[in-house]
């Protein structure tokens, strides 16, 4: 199981969260308190998607954050690749240059290939559908 760093997993929130509405502004603290984030934390990962111009700082009194990249457009790829050492593989392992060490680079290099492959296929809006999906379906089980 691949685990991403925390500023990774702020990240995709936050986006994701900006996503939604791209017309609607939404302050660090809010999506902080909403995802149970270090607001800190938070900020210097909304400095870094601001940087890669998926979002923008809007100031003033109801500022925040907006999402202003395009999410048909955007992978899960673009916005973990700013966090994550990803579609890098080292090809060095502990094992020596044996065959066993060989085989085992091989295959942990065709794992990443997959991975990379697979998160450069799913932009936002994909994503955002399964989640209106899944809001759809909870929504229809509780009326039931």
């Amino acid at each position: 199981m691949v685990r991403l760093q925390k500023a990774t997993q702020c990240a995709l929130y936050a986006v994701l969260e900006l996503a939604r509405d791209p017309g609607r502004q939404i302050s660090a603290a809010d999506i902080a308190e909403k995802f149970d984030l270090s607001a800190n934390h938070l900020a210097k990962v909304l400095q870094g998607l601001t940087r890669a111009r998926l979002v923008e700082s809007v100031r003033g009194v109801g500022g925040g954050y907006r999402f202003i990249g395009n999410p048909k457009r955007v992978t899960l790829f673009e916005v973990i690749y700013l966090f994550e050492d990803i579609g890098s593989a080292d090809d060095r392992s502990d094992g020596g240059d044996t065959q066993i060490a060989w085989a085992l680079s091989r295959v942990t290099a065709e794992i990443e290939d997959i991975a990379v492959s697979t998160l450069k296929s799913i932009t936002l809006a994909t994503l955002l559908n399964v989640m209106v999906k899944r809001d759809n379906g909870i929504s229809q089980a509780a009326a039931d």
